[in-house]
């Protein structure tokens, strides 16, 4: 995505805008949520792990120049990724402010902060926008333009955002509010937008934020699992606040592009930029072995030959002219792909499961030759596949419920039933009378593609996701059943040392539900926690100060 024509922000400087907002911006940021017993650099980390400079030097190449907040850490392995991830390859030429995104992986033993504010949003937050535990991701402003007062005869510098929240569309428009003035002032400007930053709520799913950055504010609303898919929230206008806000972003995430597998989550690998120089380079490329399950967005021409053997490659083109229509939208087979010299289109060496739906790729076709915004086009694509994709999951999540054990089976006195085990045959068996083809118009070999798709990281992800939470509503129930006995009674009945054990365990119980954030009302948490105490109570005194005393085992 390019970026050009910034004119205008260059010549704003932050210290012209925030005493006019400094009144109702701080009433605007409490009624957002901002803890003011939060400790410096706490709200900053909810959202970025750094802010960096990256910038051309003949003798070194490319170096991360500054570094904020300075108290950052980057490993030396992760440095390198950033530098060589943060320029277009060569061979593009791309002149004026570009933005793009990549992704690599955070290098192992790094220690994680486990009070970062973050951690206490994620359970409402969809799989998709959960934050990336193993990568981080980076958000890249990149100017090119000449200057014959340098040796290279070009600035090159990039301004960089590195975060583990794949908030796409969010941190590209935050990126255009800073580089510009950036690039024109310098340093001062990006400890001032940290410092923003760091005023900002934590990114809470559900709410609408209020968030200032280099003298405007920006109100977004992050989604939540809980949302209609395919829908979008609409932000609630305010007469008292909206005077102030600058920008409205209705997405956080979706990109200008036509791709999506919502609600599933993709589990594999990605790089949606990736360059000869990453240190996975030789672990991806290597024809020892099977291509790894991956998705890599590459520029460099070198990859045309390198990796023509793997099963799947989408060739882009240049940008058509607007209203052109492509007079052919098929797959073509992958032994037809000739490198360099190549049609742009889709090559796969294998055979499609369903069959081409005419009908959507001719409403997309009108819709260019008619110039229907963007936005348009992107909104029935997405609809398209979300449909496609509940039709396909539904089955699924029909034959996973009927694996949850009975109501009536769970004992407050047993520990939780378990799960019936998933049997790929037994499903199958099950899509005669409720399969796809009874809601979606395409004709395909389903069977096929749910064998395929059984197989799947993908599959392995989504299961495992819907076991915990299957799991977790288990306990749940388990544990209202425990709040239903009466436990004085139980006592009565047994041994001292058996209501001790009842008293751990039960303790054991309450701080499990606490830290998984299990799906259990408020106020049956409080009963427990009266049980326990009720329990100590009835109990010899000098019981009482260990029981209270002790945590969980």
């Amino acid at each position: 995505m390019s970026v050009r024509g910034m004119t205008g922000l260059e010549e704003q400087g932050t210290e012209d805008h925030v005493p006019a907002l400094s009144g109702r911006l701080s009433r605007l940021l409490s009624s957002s949520g901002v803890d003011s017993r939060s400790l410096p650099w706490d709200r900053f980390s909810a959202w970025l792990h750094c802010l960096c400079v990256v910038g051309f030097d003949l003798e070194l190449g490319q170096t991360v120049e500054v570094l904020y907040p300075k108290h950052a850490k980057l490993t030396d392995k992760e440095k390198s990724n950033i530098c060589y991830l943060s320029f277009p390859d060569s061979n593009s030429g791309c002149l004026g402010d570009t933005q793009f995104c990549f992704r690599f992986r955070q290098s192992s033993g790094r220690k994680v902060s486990l009070h970062c504010l973050l951690d206490q949003f994620q359970k409402d937050s969809p799989l998709y926008l959960k934050k990336d535990s193993a990568c981080y991701y980076g958000y890249v402003y990149f100017r090119q333009v000449r200057d014959k007062t340098l040796k290279r005869g070009y600035f090159q510098k990039s301004l960089v955002m590195i975060s583990k929240l794949p908030y796409v569309t969010f941190f590209h428009t935050v990126l255009k509010q800073i580089a510009p003035e950036y690039f024109e002032k310098n340093e001062p400007c990006l400890e001032a937008a940290c410092c923003d930053i760091d005023r900002w709520p934590a990114p809470s799913p559900g709410k609408t934020l209020n968030l200032p950055i280099m003298g405007v504010v920006m109100k977004v609303r992050i989604p939540t699992c809980y949302d209609k898919p395919g829908t979008s929230q609409l932000l609630e206008a305010t007469e008292q606040t909206d005077a102030l806000i600058s920008i409205t972003l209705p997405t956080v995430h979706e990109v200008d592009l036509f791709s999506c597998i919502s609600p599933l989550k993709y589990c594999c690998d990605f790089r949606p930029y990736f360059t000869i120089h990453d240190t996975e380079f030789k672990e991806y490329t290597t024809r020892t072995q099977a291509p790894p399950s991956i998705i890599l967005g590459v520029t460099n021409p070198f990859f045309a030959k390198t990796l023509q053997h793997w099963p799947h490659i989408i060739r882009i083109g240049d940008v058509k002219i607007a209203g052109e229509v492509p007079k052919q939208v098929k797959v073509r087979k992958l032994k037809s792909l000739k490198t360099l010299d190549s049609k742009p289109g889709v090559y796969s060496s294998y055979k499609p499961f369903l069959t081409r739906d005419e009908d959507i790729i001719k409403q997309l076709q009108k819709g260019v030759q008619q110039k229907r915004p963007s936005e348009a086009q992107n909104a029935i694509l997405r609809r398209y596949f979300l449909e496609l994709t509940q039709s396909f999951i539904i089955p699924l999540e029909r034959y996973v419920a009927s694996l949850m054990p009975l109501q009536k089976t769970i004992s407050p006195w047993k520990s939780p039933p378990q799960l019936r085990p998933f049997s790929q045959d037994e499903f199958i068996k099950t899509l005669e009378k409720t399969g796809p083809q009874l809601t979606s118009r395409i004709k395909a070999d389903w069977i096929g593609l749910y064998r395929h798709f059984l197989k799947s990281l993908n599959f392995d992800g989504w299961f495992r996701t819907r076991r915990k939470e299957m799991t977790q509503k288990l306990e749940a129930l388990h544990l209202e059943a425990l709040c239903d006995e009466d436990l004085l009674v139980w006592i009565q009945k047994h041994t001292e040392v058996e209501a001790v054990d009842l008293v751990l365990k039960l303790k054991n119980k309450l701080f499990q539900a606490n830290r998984e954030n299990l799906p259990v009302k408020p106020s049956t948490l409080e009963k427990l926690q009266m049980h326990i105490d009720t329990i100590i109570v009835a109990l010899p005194e000098d019981l009482h100060g260990i029981l209270l005393t002790t945590g969980p085992v």
